[in-house]
């Protein structure tokens, strides 16, 4: 059974009605109208009262019972620690592709926490396989039509998935995939290919089964982004995975895109996107902006590196003067994968006179990958290719590379740690507004 713990505040929002009322950092929310929250979706759900009668814990531990009239749907401008008050739903499949299983041991705990929880699918976007729910959280997936969830599908034949999964019931996904769709639910899905495994005649037969659920009023399958297996120097001896070769992802492009026009002619959508390291893999062009519709995967790859360029434009022209009164320079790091797509950026900022941004497009030798993106970038990568090198007034170092909150590389190492090092300041810029700022500011 679940232990539910109270929901720790971490902030309570200025001009609030839980500012006005006094709730401070440290304070918990134990009950709502009687009910326990398990979860922020319960939280949520729970305030959209117009009465609530709470039951607070402060921090010296004593309980308060407070009541509050508001309207409807009225946000009471609490934050939490966590989105889960209870147990994290975890996975227990054996994907020999798993990032997670890929790390070096001994680094923060949090890094090897192997969820696949419904409920951050649903908040965040984080992708799980359906195969750990018991049977009260899929009433409850009903009950509060919790839709869309993000589902790594991998593949729909029983045998290829239970392969890949390496758990029995992970051969239910069709049967899965229909419960959604009797319900009116809907799913973003994944596919991460592994030559050799689930690509082929394999891939085609999940991408036409997942298209099948792509008809009716209320589609069940939403969008299917096609994600290249990424796999480290860390992974698992005898793991049967073969890294995707420039040859495969040419050959996958090519099959993906011919299957695109046939889906868009029978079912007016792509019904699957194709992850922008294909591209990077195969030598070849990013497909144009209009291709990706309304960036369905973009937290997948999915048109991530096209969306960066628009939003680039569109900052640039109304924030990038033609001369800065002050002479700056400063080294710009980035994963080499984006090292050609970004050339127009870095040419557009080196064109404001007194301005110079070196790129310094790496791989990552801690992960043992010759192909790099951005985000898996780490300190000891920094300082293994920027150690006594000219690097101007510091390194614009994109925020993606570090933990979420907090100044840590994957690799456990400091922001002021790496910069001690280097003999430099380390500027985290997050989205393009950040990077020209940082650079004309």
């Amino acid at each position: 059974m679940s232990t539910i713990n109270p929901a720790r505040i971490t902030g309570v929002l200025p001009d609030s009605i839980a500012a006005e009322i006094g709730f401070a950092v440290g304070d918990a929310i134990v009950a709502i109208n009687g009910t326990h929250p398990r979860d922020l979706i319960d939280y949520q759900f729970l305030c959209a009262d117009e009465v609530l009668e709470l039951e607070v814990l402060d921090e010296k531990g004593k309980t308060h019972h407070i009541e509050i009239e508001k309207d409807y749907d009225e946000d009471l401008g609490l934050e939490f620690e966590t989105a889960l008050f209870d147990n994290l739903i975890q996975c227990n499949n054996r994907c020999p592709f798993c990032f997670i299983d890929q790390q070096p041991p001994g680094k923060r705990q949090s890094l090897y926490f192997k969820d696949d929880d419904y409920r951050l699918s649903f908040l965040y976007g984080s992708y799980l396989t359906l195969t750990n729910l018991p049977e009260r959280e899929w009433q409850r997936i009903e009950k509060m039509r919790l839709s869309p969830l993000y589902v790594s599908v991998h593949a729909t034949e029983p045998e290829v998935r239970i392969r890949l999964l390496k758990n029995p019931r992970a051969g239910q996904i069709l049967q899965q995939l229909k419960w959604f769709q009797e319900r009116r639910l809907q799913i973003h899905a994944q596919v991460v290919v592994c030559p050799g495994i689930n690509d082929g005649k394999h891939l085609e037969q999940t991408l036409r089964d997942l298209a099948s659920f792509c008809t009716g009023e209320v589609p069940a399958i939403l969008s299917v982004a096609v994600v290249p297996v990424g796999l480290t120097r860390f992974r698992l001896e005898k793991d049967e995975l073969i890294p995707v070769s420039e040859e495969k992802a040419i050959e996958v492009i090519s099959q993906v895109r011919s299957l695109q026009q046939e889906f868009s002619k029978k079912y007016g959508s792509n019904v699957a996107w194709l992850a922008d390291e294909w591209f990077l893999i195969a030598g070849e062009e990013l497909p144009s902006e209009v291709e990706y519709n309304d960036y369905p995967q973009i937290d997948n790859g999915v048109g991530s590196i096209r969306l960066f360029l628009k939003q680039f434009a569109t900052a640039a022209a109304e924030l990038l003067p033609p001369k800065i009164s002050k002479t700056r320079k400063f080294t710009w790091v980035v994963g080499n994968a984006v090292e050609k797509a970004f050339q127009p950026i870095l040419q557009q900022l080196n064109a404001v006179e007194n301005l110079k941004v070196n790129m310094r497009a790496l791989n990552s030798d801690y992960w043992g990958q010759t192909i790099t993106v951005t985000g898996l970038l780490t300190g000891h990568d920094l300082l293994l290719n920027l150690q006594g090198q000219d690097l101007g007034e510091g390194i614009l170092l994109p925020k993606v590379m570090l933990k979420h909150g907090e100044l840590i590389f994957l690799d456990d190492m400091s922001i002021e740690e790496v910069a001690s090092q280097l003999n430099t300041k380390i500027l985290p810029v997050a989205g393009v507004e950040d990077l020209i700022k940082t650079c004309i500011d």
